[in-house]
């Protein structure tokens, strides 16, 4: 099928459109109708870039702008989603690791072997994905309606943290002597030290996917996740074209929470 690229183009600059609604309207892929569009730089009528003194006097305001406005375009997703707040939560925590079972763990505070069996199911609800594809439409990205499985376990790999398989916990403690009892410093106050435990979190709250190894080393427990670094590169090479960076995503995603909390959109507390 030949594609009339500059009709889009036209399309695209002169009106309110979105990337997906033309996509959808002229039977093209969204990524590759935004890879285009920002290979290409199409811009919307009024928005000629500013000169680059300018750019640079301003950019870190058009920033926080351009992440209000897209806070503001997902609070009404959001709102339109007939969801209840917990669900909302799950979209939202998805969209940080793409995992869907960390996401249910923080939206319903379950364990791993409940959210592992009930994510699944919400995923599959119909209104959960329309919100979600239309939370990735602000983000610029399509990791979620276009990535294989391949691409779901290399998003779990980049985004996992040790926080989610231990957890420490810090002691303070009265230094002793087997003869003379507490030591005390020249003040005559209790020599105090701190002693750090660390132990796994239970087994049913962790996601051992994302695990490499786990054993026990001379010093102690010794865990290993796969690479991050390697992941994160693997989703580069393999993502379509988008214009965004991790900061761009962690500032959208927290402007949508601290709005939706402003506006009591999501208080957690639905089943």
């Amino acid at each position: 099928m030949d594609v009339d690229w500059e009709k889009i183009r036209k399309d695209y600059e002169t009106s309110t459109a979105t990337a997906k609604d033309l996509a959808d309207k002229y039977g093209v892929k969204p990524t590759t109708l935004r890879s285009r569009k920002n290979r290409e730089k199409w811009q919307r009528s009024g928005d000629a870039p500013p000169s680059e003194t300018k750019q640079r006097n301003v950019a870190t305001q058009h920033d926080d702008d351009a992440s209000r406005r897209n806070a503001e375009a997902a609070i009404a997703k959001l709102n339109a989603s007939g969801l209840n707040d917990k669900q909302k939560l799950f979209c939202v925590y998805y969209l940080q690791r793409f995992n869907a079972t960390w996401a249910y763990q923080q939206a319903y505070k379950a364990n791993y072997a409940v959210a592992h069996a009930n994510s699944s199911r919400l995923m599959a609800n119909a209104n959960v994905q329309k919100l979600l594809g239309d939370l990735k439409e602000q983000q610029q990205g399509d990791l979620f309606l276009t990535s294989e499985d391949i691409l779901r376990e290399y998003a779990k790999q980049a985004f996992s943290s040790l926080g989610d398989i231990i957890k420490y916990n810090v002691q303070e403690e009265i230094a002793t002597d087997p003869e003379t009892g507490t030591v005390l410093d020249t003040s005559d106050h209790p020599v105090k030290f701190h002693v750090t435990d660390i132990y796994l979190k239970p087994s049913d709250d962790i996601d051992w996917s994302v695990v490499k190894s786990i054993h026990k080393g001379r010093d102690g427990l010794v865990v290993e996740l796969y690479d991050k670094q390697k992941a994160m590169r693997e989703l580069i090479d393999r993502l379509p074209a988008a214009k965004v960076t991790d900061s761009d995503e962690d500032s959208l995603l927290q402007a949508i929470i601290t709005r939706a909390k402003q506006s009591n959109l999501l208080k957690g507390d639905d089943d």
